[in-house]
Order: structure tokens, then sequence, then C-alpha cells
């Protein structure tokens, strides 16, 4: 299947936006960890289907007019981390969850370090709000788009 792809200007720098066509298949900060190489094959999306509506999405969560985003999503990954990423759609705007409690949810209380891994290499940032999730004392721990990002992105959802 073809990767789409775009670049979009946000207020966290610039993301990689990744799709199939049929669906959104990675959102990551540009000068974050584990972000793609753009490969050869793939092809810039001239503004047409899931990207567009992504972006727009985008736009209007970072205007403070979007909670819940309803773009189609694809994140590939292991079993493991997918039901990891489910459980991260699940979280309400606005709230956070540690990762005990995302390890808790999953049904798998002990693993609260692979449920951290999973998260760090969730393809799908923003979307798949990863940010939602600290540390078991409160602190901002660990986000592939950086710890500024991901103070931005509570401050957002906070209000503030």
């Amino acid at each position: 299947m073809t990767t789409y792809y775009q670049l979009h200007d946000s207020p966290l720098g610039t993301l990689l936006l990744l799709g199939n066509g049929e669906a959104v298949t990675g959102v990551h900060v540009a000068a974050g960890k584990y972000v793609p190489e753009l490969a050869p094959d793939w092809v810039c999306d001239a503004g047409q289907g899931v990207l567009l509506s992504l972006r727009r999405e985008l736009d209007a969560y970072f205007g403070g007019r979007l909670r819940r985003f309803s773009v189609a999503l694809e994140p590939q990954g292991t079993s493991f981390q997918k039901k990891v990423w489910a459980a991260l759609a699940r979280i309400p705007f606005g709230e956070t969850r540690t990762y005990g409690q995302q390890a808790q949810v999953i049904g798998q209380p002990a693993a609260v370090r692979a449920v951290g891994a999973a998260n760090g290499r969730n393809p799908i940032g923003i979307v798949l709000p990863c940010h939602r999730v600290i540390g078991a004392s409160g602190a901002l721990t660990g986000y592939a788009g950086g710890l500024e990002a991901k103070a931005f992105l509570l401050r957002l959802e906070a209000g503030s």
C-alpha cells in the first residue's frame, strides 16, 4: 500500500503526517524521537483525503475548537502496542492517567514499563494522546515529541 505524507506547521513545530490513503498511520513532531525518514517511494499528498481531514482537525485542536479527533486511524505495531494505543484513545480530553493506571486498563497491571515503552513508540502522537500519560508522582515523563511539547499539549487541554 502506498504511504502518503505531508509536512504541517503547528505550535509544536513541523509535524510529519502519514497516511495510507484510507487512514492516518503517523503524526510525528519532526524534531522529536522515532521520526521515520522520508522514503523515496512515499508520495507527497497534495491535500486530498484523510491527510487533509487530519490537518483541519489538528488546526481546530490547536485552536481550541476540537476535543476529539474523528479521522480514521491505522497505527502499525505489535498486538500489545495496539492494545496500549487503544487505551490512550479512551483518556478524556483534558485529563491525565499514570502509566500504572494505563497498565491496569489493559488488564496487565505489572506491565507499567512495557506500557511506557509502547507509549513512547506511539506512531500517531497528539491524536492518540500519549501526552496525557504522566508519571505516578505527577511528573511529566517521556514524550517522543519532547517534554516541552507534552507540557504545551497538557496546558492547551487545560485551557491555560
